[in-house]
């Protein structure tokens, strides 16, 4: 069983969408990152980088104790390799995968948290006029490069749907509040609409949206509270 601590973010929703795909067993165990779960100690034990998900799997191949990880791109290469499935273990069709995943990682969910971050904002902080259009340009180029590789083919990483497509999809969801027209991106478009029309797909995004919370009902000492405790974080100390 593969307990997986979990928020309904775009981040988590990557790896739902896998296990679904796989048919692995799984568990859901909230990680409420507006109530601060990230930060305790149980689960900084899994992931040192109190972001979700991270997961612990309890019969990992081979047998012997748990196997905890955290960090989105490496627990999707792991359930992947440990099911057989969505990612080729040839050396080019290995690589062309992952470099799809390090893309999404260092790229495209960066950018897009961050055209979200300041879009939200506002000016409620200042001016943002030049942190939204430098981001909102960004994620526009992203979905440029998106739409030219699926120009040449039906999926990132080749003729076969991987963990490459699954790890990018739950980021393109939100397209509108990050200020893009994704009729713009012929191929991309088409990319997106098998996707969402996959049952696992949707199952993997559904996970937990029972959990998520309306901040527009939130009274404004409970948004502030979460923006200092979400926003501008530094080092934690070596614990005592």
């Amino acid at each position: 069983m593969i307990d997986l601590h979990y928020w309904p973010t775009p981040n988590g929703k990557k790896v739902t969408i896998l296990l679904e795909e796989c048919g692995t067993p799984y568990n859901l165990v909230q990680c409420n990152i507006g109530r601060g779960d990230q930060f305790k100690d149980e689960f900084l034990k899994i992931c040192p980088n109190n972001r979700m998900p991270a997961i612990v799997d309890h019969a990992p191949v081979g047998g012997g104790e748990p196997i905890g990880l955290f960090e989105s791109g490496a627990i999707m290469m792991y359930l992947a390799e440990k099911a057989g499935k969505f990612y080729p273990q040839d050396v080019r069709g290995r690589y062309e995968v992952n470099q799809w995943i390090i893309w999404q990682m260092a790229n495209q969910g960066p950018k897009s948290g961050e055209c979200g971050h300041f879009r939200r904002l506002g000016d409620s902080q200042g001016d943002q006029a030049y942190a939204v259009r430098r981001f909102t340009d960004e994620v526009n180029r992203l979905f440029g490069v998106l739409n030219n590789q699926l120009y040449k083919q039906p999926y990132l990483a080749g003729n076969e749907y991987t963990i490459a497509d699954m790890i990018c999809y739950p980021w393109t969801v939100n397209w509108e509040s990050q200020g893009q027209d994704i009729n713009e991106f012929k191929y991309f478009k088409r990319w997106f609409d098998e996707l969402s029309a996959r049952p696992a797909v949707q199952k993997g995004m559904a996970a937990g949206s029972d959990w998520t919370v309306d901040f527009s009902k939130l009274s404004p000492e409970e948004r502030e509270r979460l923006r200092k405790m979400l926003y501008n974080q530094r080092a934690r100390p070596v614990p005592a």
